[in-house]
């Protein structure tokens, strides 16, 4: 029998943003990208991100949590999938309203806001070329040349990590520009070693921007949470926001708060459940095969 037969997975979403979450917090197996992919191709199943949850390594936290996208790469961040592991691990009836998880950023703290509403601190914004990572040394970060107008006009790309490394385009009016066939191209440009999430990304007002992202491993997303922080991030940086904004994306708003105090990016917004479903031996043994 397949070691995940009987395993039940939640499908749930951030705003629109396909999250599955599977516990393994009382076993030891860990997936690898072939059964991830797998999963993603279940009928029902086909997620932007799967949250694994494994037992905790670090005092005070509930939960190693393991990230993947849909084509079984690891990722180091997803606030919308954290937000959904928060309200999993966090009883509706219970007293508990805060709860501490860990990834591959580091130990995130996560509270409950509101019925269905949950933020994350998802960290500190790194902007050093190493960090990112890039691939070759670059002296201004935020400000990076690529060649991705109609007539090869070059655009400039604010580049961060947070958590995961991201590359954000700012333009007046997006519809122009089609994120469906430069999400591709820029995600794999030979300057991000590990790929890199892509938003475009327009300010609308100091307190509000509208992005699209395509994301790496999963591509055009209606949300992705780590994305609207590096947005927010990127534009208070420029001086086109203050430190905090609602982003629009196209499964609906999140709130986002870039802290003086501590440099601590916050996002916050509502997550929903959709359904469970127990995975089958004969299907898992299939996937395997």
């Amino acid at each position: 029998m397949h070691p995940l037969a009987g395993r039940t997975v939640t499908k749930m979403n951030g705003l629109g943003n396909a999250i599955l979450i599977l516990d393994l917090r009382d076993t030891g197996y860990r997936l690898d990208p072939p059964m991830v992919r797998a999963i993603a191709q279940a009928p029902d199943l086909c997620f932007d991100q799967l949250m694994v949850l494994h037992a905790p390594v670090s005092l005070g936290t509930e939960a190693y949590v393991r990230i993947y996208n849909r084509d079984g790469s690891e990722a180091g961040a997803c606030g919308n999938g954290t937000r959904c592991v928060a309200w999993f691990l966090l009883d509706d009836d219970g007293p508990q309203d805060n709860l501490r998880v860990e990834t591959l950023n580091g130990i995130l703290e996560c509270r409950r806001e509101g019925e269905r509403r949950f933020s994350v601190e998802m960290g500190a914004p790194k902007f050093d070329w190493r960090d990112i990572p890039l691939a070759k040394p670059v002296a201004d970060t935020s400000a990076i040349p690529f060649p991705i107008g109609p007539d090869g006009t070059p655009r400039f790309a604010a580049t961060l990590s947070m958590g995961n490394p991201h590359a954000v385009f700012f333009f007046e009016d997006l519809p122009v520009y089609d994120l469906s066939v430069l999400g591709p191209e820029l995600e794999r440009d030979p300057l991000f070693p590990e790929r890199a999430n892509i938003s475009f990304a327009r300010v609308r007002a100091r307190d509000h921007i509208v992005i699209r992202v395509w994301e790496r491993g999963a591509g055009l997303t209606y949300a992705c949470g780590s994305a609207a922080c590096a947005v927010l991030v990127a534009a208070a940086r420029k001086g086109l926001t203050g430190r905090h904004a609602v982003v629009s994306l196209p499964g609906g708003d999140l709130s986002v708060t870039w802290r003086e105090s501590d440099d601590q990016v916050v996002l916050s917004g509502p997550v929903e459940w959709e359904f469970e479903v127990v995975l089958e031996s004969n299907w898992l043994e299939d996937a395997a095969a």
